[in-house]
């Protein structure tokens, strides 16, 4: 699973109250797998819809057999049903089982004891009330339902009406019975019968379809391979399929028509990692198809269910917007790789979710790598780390731990954006070839099996001949990071180079293998050695003062560093060193020490970076008041605004460009309006606002008609700051059809359009959908946030009441009231 793809402003406030908690091993329960007394063998399923109630009329065949001691007794999850009949199907007939049901799990005394060679078969009839059960999500899956009813009753005005299930992590059971433990595995059949002019998907294959006489289709479909419970899936509605394929095996993209045009530019490169994952994994793609599947109001970034990955409609963009920024490509790659890591080979509990997370995680930094380069690869695990850094409660937990609150805390910084971190130091030290081999031989031990974090360690002793106990218990088994400070000294005298490495964290000293290159004579020398005390003293007989000693070389230790290298050495490093992270640090410095000559030229170096992220973070630290930025500054930012092959640097340059609120640049803006990129195009216009608001607010109402993504924020937020009654039903929609991340970009613009509308039907139903906003995003408190705005929009409203008519007092009067009615609800949710 990947979680949300945030905005800075989400960001914020969702690492507020994200990982609050301690997870001091002392304050909670051990957390055991969950014993196995029967195996799950295959599941068959027959559902169909009551879209009115929002309801699953199901019937299930399960397949079962002892685990090893015999039984006469089996215990199903199923979680708020209503069970209709339990039996035994055998010989075709069904056999009536006594059993009991508490609304959380099925007790059934079965027909007789049966041993661990024995399979017998259980029917079930029932219905699933997801909307009526009381269950709690985590901070990373907002929502514990399991199966999900969108617009079923076609009362939102454009929004599909659409079903999808999210099984992650025990939720599966709200919707068939089922041992709802990752430790499980079964073969599936399921039978979905649906209006015929809904499109379904689910695991493995469609077999067939069959018309029935009252205008719905029965879709049988067929998973032949054994996958865990959770990680079934079903999705019904009005999508467009686009046919691909790797080798033989089908690749599908299910989408909204809207964006189905775009299908190839959002999911085109899916074949690709395919080939490229199975290559370096030495493990062909192991399932019957690959599909994808983007859904609307999903409660998570995306769901890796076997063959059948589904994903939040934040990945739904445009070709243009995409020619911007790709957003869902990680997300692809991330939930791809699981079918290696989580569907071939499953956590074998929660607490070794690492098995999981943290190799989805990595295989995120392998893609770009791959795709675009080491620089980009680098620039993955370095927005990882600082991810990981800047959470302090982070440090606390293990990446492998038995002692959590609850299931749900397992999916954190730790066993994603660490865990991530950790296996590319793993790669380092062991080296890529036998890296690769190693993950390899855990594969194939656990192939259709689960694994823990153990196997994997051994898997890796057996293909190096080394003890990974260290290593493990260092980094899997044990929490936090080191805190690095380096200095240095030459001994001018006796012609040696010194470094001080002072481990400064106070919990332990962690053993760190390190590379370490030295610059001198126009040579580098390479050297390895390994940290492990509290301060390490290296020395190096050199023949003269070295240019620079780069500690870390590779630039892969989970560490927070402080490196007390010279502006001057510095400099030697951007142009020399040959690392992203070489150069990064490096404008990091000059950015610090201003004041210092050199820096200037570094930011100057770092404006033609051949990584565009690293102009962008040039460009961002210019300061156009300082002369001696402004002297070269301001043509080369014009250049990088109009030449820049990327457009988001070209967005950068603009951005700062108008900071100088200079009119001889209306000429560039209003050229940039008319380029083939939104990111462009919403920064010139954003631009232009300061210099000329009517041209601004002209071209805003010309752009309306082809606006996604951010060009549509910036619209909104020209029609917030001046725009007339009429502009609100455009703001509105835009809105309403906006992703998450997209409506918590314009919200505030959103609120500052509708305190100024005076139609109350209006202004209840926008309160209503930022009421549910808040809702259903209180994990990531926006609730609070949705408060805040609510309140600002209410004094705005107070502050009217004075200047308007007596009809009107009236209804301003009942805006008000209704929001403070919101408010309350908010605040006691």
């Amino acid at each position: 699973m990947k979680k949300y793809v945030l905005t800075s402003l989400l960001i914020s406030i969702y690492s507020i109250c994200l990982f609050a908690q301690n997870s001091n091993t002392n304050s909670y329960a051990y957390r055991a797998s969950r014993e196995k007394i029967n195996n799950l063998i295959h599941t068959k399923l027959d559902v169909n819809f009551d879209y009115s109630k929002r309801q699953l009329l199901g019937k299930a065949w399960i397949t079962l057999k002892p685990h090893f001691y015999e039984t006469d007794s089996l215990k199903l999850d199923a979680k708020g049903m209503d069970i209709k009949q339990v039996a035994l199907a055998k010989d075709l007939e069904l056999l009536p089982l006594k059993y009991s049901y508490d609304s959380l799990a099925i007790k059934i005394n079965l027909d007789k004891s049966y041993k661990s060679n024995e399979e017998y078969k259980v029917f079930i009839e029932y219905t699933a009330k997801p909307d009526e059960l009381k269950a709690n999500g985590s901070k990373a899956i907002t929502s514990a339902k399991g199966l999900y009813f969108i617009n079923p009753d076609s009362t939102v005005a454009g929004k599909p009406v659409q079903i999808w299930t999210q099984g992650e992590t025990e939720s599966s059971s709200v919707w068939f019975p089922t041992i709802d433990s990752p430790n499980q595995k079964t073969t599936q059949e399921i039978y979905i019968t649906v209006p015929s002019k809904y499109k379904t998907l689910s695991n493995g294959l469609l077999i067939n379809q069959r018309a029935n006489n009252n205008g719905t289709r029965t879709d049988y479909w067929k998973m032949s391979l054994p996958h865990a419970p959770y990680l079934f899936m079903m999705a019904v509605g009005d999508f467009r399929i686009i046919e691909d394929k790797w080798q033989n095996i089908p690749v599908q993209y299910y989408l909204e028509p809207k964006y189905a045009p775009h299908a190839k530019a959002i999911f085109g490169d899916t074949p690709k990692m395919i080939d490229f994952f199975s290559k370096k994994l030495d493990v062909d793609y192991p399932w019957e198809k690959y599909a994808q599947i983007v859904v609307r109001d999903y409660v998570s970034g995306a769901m890796e269910n076997t063959t059948a990955t589904l994903h939040g409609d934040f990945v739904q963009q445009t070709s243009k917007e995409i020619q911007d920024e790709h957003i869902g490509e990680d997300v692809i790659a991330h939930e791809l790789f699981h079918h290696w890591f989580g569907d071939y080979v499953t956590a074998e509990s929660w607490g070794n979710l690492a098995i999981n997370e943290s190799f989805a995680n990595f295989s995120e930094m392998l893609w770009r790598e791959h795709k675009y380069g080491k620089d980009e690869g680098d620039a993955k695990n370095y927005e990882d780390l600082l991810t990981y850094l800047n959470d302090s409660s982070a440090k606390e937990k293990d990446l492998i731990r038995y002692y959590y609150r609850d299931k749900e805390d397992m999916f954190d910084l730790v066993s994603y954006q660490k865990g991530g971190r950790i296996l590319n130091l793993l790669r380092s030290y062991i080296g890529e070839e036998a890296f690769f081999k190693s993950l390899h031989l855990f594969l194939k031990q656990n192939a259709f099996k689960t694994g823990e974090a153990h196997q994997f360690r051994l898997a890796i002793e057996e293909v190096t001949g080394r003890d990974m106990s260290w290593f493990f218990n260092q980094w899997f088994f044990g929490n936090g990071h080191p805190e690095l400070d380096i200095k240095y000294q030459w001994n001018e005298k006796n012609k040696t180079q010194y470094v001080f490495v002072k481990q400064l964290q106070s919990n332990k000293i962690y053993t760190l293998p390190v590379k370490i290159d030295i610059y001198s004579n126009n040579q580098v020398e390479r050297l390895a050695t390994t940290l492990t005390k509290s301060i390490d003293t290296l020395t190096f007989k050199l023949d003269r003062k070295p240019d620079l000693v780069n500690v870390d070389a590779e630039k892969v230790l989970l560490a927070k560093k402080t490196d007390h290298k010279s502006m001057e050495e510095y400099a030697f490093q951007q142009k020399n060193a040959p690392l992203y992270l070489d150069r990064l640090e490096a404008l990091e410095a000059a950015m610090a020490n201003l004041t210092d000559k050199k820096s200037t030229q570094i930011i100057q170096n770092a404006l033609q970076d051949p990584s565009y992220r690293i102009r962008i973070k040039a460009i961002e630290s210019l300061n156009l008041q300082k002369t001696s930025h402004r002297g070269f500054a301001i043509n080369t930012l014009k250049k990088l605004a109009e030449e820049d092959p990327k457009n988001l640097v070209r967005t950068a340059a603009i951005d700062v460009l108008a900071r100088t609120r200079d009119k001889n640049f209306t000429k560039l803006f209003v050229s940039a309006l008319n380029e083939n990129s939104y990111a462009i195009q919403s920064a010139a216009l954003s631009a232009l606002t300061a210099l000329n608001f009517n041209l601004a607010l002209e071209n805003a109402r010309k752009l309306e008609k082809d606006a996604e993504g951010s060009l549509t924020s910036a619209i909104v937020s020209i029609y917030a700051s001046n725009g007339d009654t009429n502009d609100f039903y455009y703001v509105q929609k835009s809105f309403r059809d906006a992703s998450l991340n997209e409506k918590i970009i314009m919200i505030q613009d959103y609120v500052v359009m509708l305190a100024k509308q005076t139609d109350t039907k209006t202004v209840k139903e926008s309160i209503d959908e930022l009421y549910k906003i808040g809702i259903q995003n209180k994990n990531y408190g926006i609730d609070k946030y949705v408060v805040g705005l609510l309140d600002t929009f209410i004094i705005y409203k107070k502050e009217e009441l004075p200047k308007v008519t007596l009809g009107i007092k009236a209804q301003t009067e009942e805006q008000i009231k209704y929001a403070e009615e919101k408010i309350n609800s908010l605040l006691k949710m």
